[in-house]
């Protein structure tokens, strides 16, 4: 029987972070708390960085449900709706909630990397790379 009582906390310093995760084209994922790291058994919690005018490989996170904070730069999360590309432009402190399944990519078309931090219910970094989803004939809104 486990002592929940006398568990020890976990430190994980920001200089020690593990890109042994899996990756998507054009970011980097950087691993902080998850079973492989901490022994954490409903979380996967991380970093990911996307460099000047770059932008990642379209995407899902399985079953996981994402949260994701914008520590800095504008990044732009892509998806489609109704046969809509849309188009969330953020800045930092902003949110963004991804349900599960829902293809994506995250693009920088900013002068300056972007940064966020990212929460998954799940202990593992789930990540389905996918061919593009968008074509040229693809209608876009922006909000």
């Amino acid at each position: 029987m486990t002592d929940h009582w006398h568990t020890p906390l976990r430190h994980i310093k920001g200089r020690e972070l593990s890109g042994d995760t899996r990756q998507t084209s054009g970011m980097t994922r950087l691993e902080a708390v998850s079973g492989k790291t901490v022994g954490s058994e409903k979380v996967w919690m991380g970093q990911t960085h996307v460099a000047p005018a770059t932008s990642s490989g379209d995407h899902h996170h399985g079953e996981a449900e994402t949260a994701i904070y914008v520590v800095s730069g504008h990044p732009v999360f892509v998806f489609a709706e109704d046969g809509v590309e849309r188009r969330l432009e953020t800045e930092p402190g902003d949110y963004i909630f991804v349900p599960p399944f829902v293809p994506h990519r995250e693009e920088n078309p900013g002068e300056e990397e972007a940064v966020v931090v990212i929460a998954r219910s799940s202990q593992e970094g789930i990540v389905v790379n996918l061919p593009s989803l968008f074509t040229a004939g693809t209608e876009t809104e922006t909000d």
